[in-house]
């Protein structure tokens, strides 16, 4: 009985297969040789076409974003570092990364989710990203 209200998986051909689940279309998007989970606002017929193709412009644009990326997170990281350092603040439980560019954030990054969400008129992609 209640498959009549379970959605059949969407199947596209850039980002493969995803699912209805929670009120969005869940599923992975390959950025940067790691996969991340994706969530796409849709109905429970199909996802929004709209998100579909920004979900599709990051997995494409995701490694020019990267440099941008890597300098910001660098920046975040570097007065830390430097707190640590100087026995201002205490350091991670895993230890502070030694890095010295801001390329060298990388090994130390993953990428825990993308959603595409509504952002006033039109959509946004955020990621959230996590050192360690």
């Amino acid at each position: 009985m209640f498959s009549l209200f379970k959605s059949s998986p969407y199947l596209d051909p850039q980002l493969g297969e995803l699912r209805w689940k929670g009120g969005l279309w869940r599923g992975s998007l390959a950025c940067g040789g790691a996969l991340a989970p994706l969530a796409i606002p849709g109905t429970r017929a199909s996802p929004d076409v709209q998100a579909l193709e920004v979900a599709r412009v990051v997995s494409t644009a995701y490694p020019q974003w990267q440099p941008e990326i890597g300098r910001a997170m660098f920046d975040h990281y570097a007065p830390h570092a430097t707190a640590v350092a100087f026995g201002e603040e205490p350091p991670p439980p895993d230890g502070m990364p030694d890095l010295e560019e801001p390329e060298e954030v990388w090994p130390h990054t993953s990428i825990k989710y993308i959603q595409v969400a509504p952002l006033g008129a039109g959509l946004a992609a955020p990621l959230a990203l996590a050192a360690g």
